[in-house]
C-alpha cells in the first residue's frame, strides 16, 4: 500500500497495533495508540511511505507492517545512547528503510505472517539497509528480528519517556554493506 491508501485503512492498523501493542513490555495505554496514529496520519504524508496489511480470509485484520525511507535529516541516529561512526549515519532519503511498527495479533502468531508482511513490504525498496527499534523485552520479536539477520547497533530512547529499545540494521544488499 501507498501512504493514500493506508491511510483509507487506518482502522484496521490502529486495530492490530493497539492489540499487539497493549501487551507487555510494551503496555500502551488508549492515549499511546492515539500518539501513534497521529504519527500515523503525517508519515501516510511521505511520498515514501509504504505499508503491508494482512487479512483473514473474512476481511479481519491480523497484521501489519509500515514504514518509509530515512530522510537526509533524520532524528533516528540522535536518539542512540553512544554515537555511531559519521558513515553509519549518513542519510540521503534511499539509504536506509525506516520500519516503523511490525506487529501481527497474538491469535495470528507463529504462522509466518510477520516474515510474510516484512517480505512483502521490503520488496523492490531501493534501500541498501532497514533500520528498527525494538524493546528488548520483546525477547520473541528480537530472535524473529536476529533470525532475519539484523544485528543490534545501539540502544536509543526513541521519544522522550520511552524505555530504552535496541536499535537494529539489516543489510538488504549484498553489495552495499553498512558500517
Amino acid at each position: 500500500m501507498d501512504g493514500p491508501a493506508a491511510a483509507r485503512a487506518e482502522d484496521a492498523f490502529r486495530l492490530v497495533y493497539a492489540e499487539a501493542f497493549a501487551e507487555p513490555p510494551y503496555s500502551e495505554t488508549a492515549d499511546d495508540v492515539a500518539a501513534t496514529f497521529r504519527r500515523f496520519r503525517s508519515q501516510t504524508r511521505k511520498g515514501t511511505f509504504r505499508a503491508a496489511l494482512a487479512c483473514a480470509e473474512d476481511g479481519e485484520p491480523v497484521g501489519m507492517a509500515y514504514g518509509y525511507p530515512l530522510g537526509r535529516n533524520t532524528g533516528w541516529w540522535d536518539q542512540l545512547t553512544e554515537p555511531v561512526p559519521e558513515e553509519m549515519r549518513r542519510e540521503d532519503g534511499r539509504r536506509t528503510f525506516g520500519l516503523m511498527e511490525l506487529a501481527v495479533r497474538e491469535s495470528w502468531r507463529r504462522q509466518g505472517i510477520a516474515r510474510c508482511l516484512h517480505e512483502t513490504l521490503l520488496d523492490g525498496i531501493e534501500a541498501e539497509r532497514v533500520l528498527l527499534n525494538v524493546h528488548p523485552d520483546s525477547k520473541t520479536a528480537s530472535a524473529v528480528y536476529r533470525a532475519w539477520g539484523y544485528r543490534k547497533i545501539g540502544e536509543a530512547r526513541p521519544w522522550e519517556g520511552a524505555d530504552l529499545h535496541d536499535v537494529m540494521l539489516l543489510d538488504v544488499r549484498p553489495d552495499q554493506k553498512s558500517v
